[in-house]
């Protein structure tokens, strides 16, 4: 995959990804969510947090994606992604398939193709401040953009962390997990992501469109 750091832009070759889930620094609003997907069917984690294996294959650069039916829906997370030993930092989106959720967290995972932006960071240009840094994502969901998500990253567990637990290793990617969403997670027609470092004075972005492929029987 090709992409932009800096000035120049640099090929990946990603052979494995790694979707980190139930990663929020709070322990009780983590288990508070947990609460409320056992609700609708959703079996809580072995661990937490868990590292779900998903294909490399589903990571791409696109302006729209194709899942089936109408019950999935995206989050924003950093992206990390492992070159040669250097970790880079990244936006992307954890697409996911809301319905098979309640049947399997990890079969979920797998089902929807997960968009990612096109701009890197070093980790380590970033590391002293990356809790200041923010996630937003803005839904449509036919009136215009809605702010969904926002917050930054020291919601979630330190990346570095992440990274070390998970094992990521050279050609490898992991999305890092996300923030609650306002208003419930839901489905919607198209999502503007973007991720803010206020320290450095700049952002990357994500933005893309949900085409439905008719559930047949």
């Amino acid at each position: 995959m090709r992409f932009q750091a800096g000035s120049i832009e640099i090929d990946a070759q990603i052979d494995h990804l790694i979707v980190a889930g139930w990663t929020g620094r709070d322990i009780d609003a983590v288990q508070t969510h947990i609460d409320e997907l056992a609700q609708l069917g959703v079996a809580p984690p072995s661990q937490i947090p868990l590292f779900y294996r998903v294909s490399a294959s589903l990571l791409l650069h696109a302006q729209t994606i194709e899942v089936l039916g109408a019950e999935t829906s995206g989050e924003v997370e950093p992206l990390l992604v492992n070159m040669d030993g250097t970790v880079w930092l990244g936006l992307g989106s954890d697409h996911t398939d809301r319905l098979l959720e309640a049947q399997s967290v990890a079969a979920s995972k797998q089902a929807c193709p997960k968009p990612i932006g096109r701009t890197l960071w070093p980790l380590d240009e970033v590391a002293a401040h990356v809790d200041q840094l923010t996630m937003r994502c803005w839904v449509d969901e036919g009136q215009g953009w809605t702010l969904y998500q926002d917050g930054t990253v020291g919601n979630i567990l330190p990346l570095g962390e992440l990274a070390l637990h998970a094992s990521l290793a050279p050609g490898g990617a992991m999305l890092c997990g996300t923030l609650g969403a306002i208003g419930g997670v839901r489905p919607a027609a198209g999502y503007r992501m973007e991720l803010s470092d206020p320290v450095m004075a700049r952002s990357m972005s994500l933005e893309y469109r949900v085409s439905q492929l008719p559930v047949v029987a």
